[in-house]
């Protein structure tokens, strides 16, 4: 049987699927961050299970002691406190173990706080970035500002509620515009989203909220003379095609002569 990967609630219980309900209903075993957070889970939609620690202090015995039981033909279900395992949740250990032993994996999507936080801030766009939990030092922090300045997309990260007013602060310091959405309690009873410039939601949460904090850090903002120069080269470059030049390779002349970024002018140009 392979290694079943159970995404589990990110707050509200029914936010959980048939799927993942009934691998963890027949699973020999299910691995577990906190066994009494997954007792409430499975207590509240009527299932008994064996449920055995797994967290970020045994993952390493407790890996030595599941893997061979696993390829022992031994039904084995993973799950974390909250979303999905091993992206920042304990699980990553163990099924890297599975893999390189030759043992089947398999996962069981399911909720996500840095989709459901993306989507939520109204910044979702093709490409985002996933920080993870942010670094705690000033200096660290005001320097992974600093790099996101020059990333035009969004980015989502975890932060706890008592970092929260520092990480704002500094963020406002280096990019006070750049527009944000505090996401708070996703799923749960006390949803709320804060949004604004960096600069108004750190003076708006200057004190430690209460709750689980999903950062979404938005796309940079353009001025308004990159926009100009976008438009005017993305009309060069209709012209060229319209002279049989084919798009691709007229965007690559345009945007190297220019200095706008190749992708944009491209997507303008259609």
């Amino acid at each position: 049987m392979p290694l079943a990967v159970c995404a589990t609630p990110i707050g509200n219980l029914e936010d959980v699927t048939l799927r993942v309900l009934r691998e963890l209903a027949e699973a020999d075993v299910v691995l577990c961050e906190d066994t009494r957070h997954t007792r409430g889970l499975l207590e509240r939609h009527g299932i008994a299970a064996r449920l055995v620690s797994y967290h970020r202090h045994n993952e390493a015995a407790r890996t030595a002691e599941i893997l061979p039981r696993l390829l022992a033909g031994e039904r084995v279900a993973l799950v974390s406190d909250a979303g999905l395992p091993g992206v920042n949740d304990p699980g990553a250990r163990l099924v890297a173990a599975a893999i390189e032993a030759g043992a089947p994996v398999t996962v069981l999507p399911g909720p996500s706080a840095v989709p459901t936080a993306l989507v939520l801030s109204g910044f979702a766009s093709e490409r985002y970035q996933f920080l993870g939990y942010l670094p705690r030092g000033e200096k660290a922090l005001r320097a992974l500002w600093e790099e996101l300045a020059q990333w035009p997309h969004p980015a989502v990260a975890f932060e706890s509620p008592k970092r929260l007013p520092g990480a704002l602060r500094t963020l406002a310091e280096v990019s006070p515009e750049r527009p944000v959405a505090v996401c708070r309690e996703l799923t749960k009873l006390f949803e709320e989203v804060v949004r604004g410039p960096a600069g108004e939601v750190a003076a708006r949460l200057s004190e430690p909220p209460k709750g689980e904090i999903t950062l979404v850090v938005g796309p940079r903002q353009v001025a308004e003379e990159q926009v100009d120069s976008l438009q005017t080269a993305a009309e060069v470059v209709a012209e060229l095609v319209a002279d049989g030049v084919p798009r691709k390779r007229a965007v690559d002349l345009v945007g190297r002569v220019v200095g706008v970024s190749r992708n944009a002018l491209y997507r303008r140009s259609l």
